[in-house]
């Protein structure tokens, strides 16, 4: 048996997930294809994507497709879930590119093909929607081969496009089908088929060419070494589930796995894709996607056995450059922040801090923040009020600072001696504790408490933005044994606890952050702006007044247009919006941005 974990991705609209309904439909798994419309979709499971119109999480169905298991992602398309799309590309075998044939090749088409490549995925194109009024197959292959990549070949032409009796014919087999084959299933080249997820026109052709066009894996490598990757993480319920794909090796019910970082846990449940449903097993193997119960420490990107080459990439995603404040009603608070602690650790760019009574949450954009509110109170019954979309920055150490205080000195009301320096460090080194005084002065717990405790009050911006590179040395210690009055019980009133540890650290942290100064950062992107050639003045001039520099410049895209030209640099990710939102204006509608975080760097004063 083979297995094939494929994505289909796309623009908003273009109708991957009527597509992956019609593939379903077609290999006998469902009686119907389920509708967006009317919200009866198989893989869009979220009663708020039903509603919506919109795939919000992957989820995964499964279908055969001759000799190939073809377990099929349905990503999400919109630019605020970019962030699931990355993740589930990191474990596809290969993926099915959707674009409508009336509305061509979008912005997020071009960012999508774009991730596809820098991954050297297998793609196929699939113009979709050819029985629409306006259709026009043949010009969005020809924009597909100018703005997407040149290496594109069709292999079926169009009838009657724009009518409901819309079909496809194959092209002549010119010798070509066995050399794009090969180069298929490399990546270097990509086939280009039409078709119409609501009549099925083109599906059949579609389901046969994934086998040809795209690679499997073969279950035979469950004889290797174990390994996987976590690539997704829900509730069904109360319980967690970590969707994990194999790479080789078998895993089994009751197997013990070593997340690593002392996280040792044992699986208690296994499901695995199959024919439109997730069937209960005792094995996953090599090439299946498992649903597994019982990894309760389980994070996305955790490894299942053997780090293989590309396991990386389900945990390396650019973070959220923006945040918002989130509001609840003073009895709910303890409430929200349980809440979206859960959801942070489903999704791991929802970041969350809390600040005295203030709670923030970091997001991609406004579309996010809906959905986030949305799920908040459907799933949790937790009315909760979003500010204002800001630019989420942090504080970088700039100076050598040194606080302590002495247990019963000085007004410490907290039985515990605590000195810290803070130091700088080179950006992206992350957060360094170490000791100056003897381990041996006081019991090891209090000496981590002190150390969670700086950990956690770093990252939370407790002061009032996140500081996430610091060394950090603890100078001072000390402790009151444990002691009691003549004849009575243990007295914490006389004895140190690691309570006094954590409830002391945070001002000392305070005060040496303070005397060794900050500076605040913000994020910067780097940006890729493809447009008309005869426009790259106003858009270079739009881009100096938001702030950014642009850095190189040069004709053609990646996909080899004549006429395009392409303005590379960077920018504040505070202007990235405006940068989106004026850009169509400037080029006719043609252009097309496409942003990533770089790094953070001090705040400019733009007046």
């Amino acid at each position: 048996m083979s297995y094939l974990n494929l994505g289909i991705v796309a623009h908003v609209d273009a109708g991957k997930t009527s597509l992956t309904e019609r593939l379903l439909h077609h290999a006998g798994v469902i009686d119907r294809p389920g509708s967006v419309d009317r919200g009866d979709t198989t893989t869009d499971t979220l009663a708020l994507e039903r509603e919506r119109g919109i795939t919000i999480r992957a989820s995964v169905a499964s279908f055969p497709a001759g000799d190939v298991t073809v377990n099929v992602l349905d990503t999400p398309g919109h630019p605020d879930f970019i962030a699931e799309v990355d993740r589930s590309l990191a474990v596809l075998d290969g993926a099915v590119l959707v674009l409508s044939a009336v509305e061509g090749v979008q912005a997020q088409t071009l960012v999508l093909m774009r991730a596809l490549q820098r991954l050297r995925l297998p793609v196929i194109v699939f113009v979709n929607k050819i029985d629409r009024r306006g259709a026009r197959p043949d010009v969005v292959a020809d924009a597909v081969a100018r703005r997407l990549s040149p290496d594109v070949l069709p292999v079926q032409r169009v009838v009657a496009a724009g009518t409901p009796s819309a079909r496809v014919v194959p092209l002549p087999d010119d010798g070509l089908r066995a050399w794009l084959a090969c180069e298929s299933r490399r990546g270097t080249a990509h086939p280009v088929l039409f078709g119409s997820a609501v009549t099925g026109a083109g599906v059949p052709e579609l389901t046969a060419a994934l086998g040809s066009y795209l690679p499997a894996v073969d279950a035979g490598k469950s004889a290797d070494a174990r390994s996987g990757v976590v690539f997704a993480i829900d509730r069904e319920g109360r319980r967690k589930r970590s969707f994990v794909r194999m790479r080789s090796g078998a895993l089994r019910v009751r197997d013990k796995i070593d997340l690593g970082h002392g996280r040792a846990e044992r699986v208690t449940g296994l499901s695995v894709a199959h024919r439109g449903s997730l069937d209960p097993r005792d094995t996953a193997a090599a090439g299946q996607i498992a649903v597994v119960h019982g990894l309760s420490t389980a994070r996305v990107g955790d490894v299942v056995g053997r780090a293989l080459p590309g396991d990386e990439r389900a945990s390396q995603f650019p973070p959220p450059s923006y945040e918002t404040v989130v509001g609840v009603a003073p009895g709910d608070r303890g409430r929200l922040y349980a809440a979206l602690t859960e959801l942070a650790e489903q999704d791991p760019l929802i970041r969350v801090r809390r600040r005295g009574e203030e709670i923030t949450v970091s997001l991609y954009g406004e579309v996010q923040r809906e959905v986030l509110a949305a799920v908040l109170q459907r799933e949790y019954a937790v009315d909760a009020r979003f500010g204002e979309v800001r630019t989420a920055r942090q504080e970088r150490i700039v100076g050598t600072g040194h606080a302590v205080e002495v247990k019963k000195q000085d007004g410490n009301e907290f039985l515990a001696t605590i000195g810290l320096r803070v130091e700088p460090v080179r950006p992206g080194s992350g957060v360094t504790f170490e000791l100056e005084c003897e381990r041996g002065s006081m019991p090891p717990a209090f000496f981590d408490a002190v150390e969670d405790t700086v950990r956690r009050e770093l990252a939370r911006g407790s002061l009032r933005w996140p500081i996430p590179d610091a060394r950090v040395v603890m100078t001072h210690s000390g402790y009151a044994p444990r002691q009691s009055h003549m004849h009575q019980k243990f007295n914490k009133a006389m004895s140190s606890t690691g309570a006094d540890f954590r409830g002391l650290t945070p001002r000392v942290l305070a005060a040496a952050v303070r005397r060794a100064g900050t500076l605040v950062c913000e994020p910067v992107h780097r940006f890729v702006i493809e447009m008309p050639d005869d426009v790259v003045g106003s858009v270079t001039s739009l881009v100096g007044r938001l702030g950014g520099v642009p850095m190189e410049s040069g004709v053609g895209g990646s996909g080899g247009g004549v006429g395009v030209a392409v303005v590379r640099g960077e920018i504040p990710a505070g202007s990235v919006a405006a940068l989106q939102r004026d850009l169509p204006g400037l080029t006719h509608g043609e252009g097309v941005c496409q942003t990533v975080h770089d790094r953070f760097e001090p705040v400019v004063d733009r007046g």
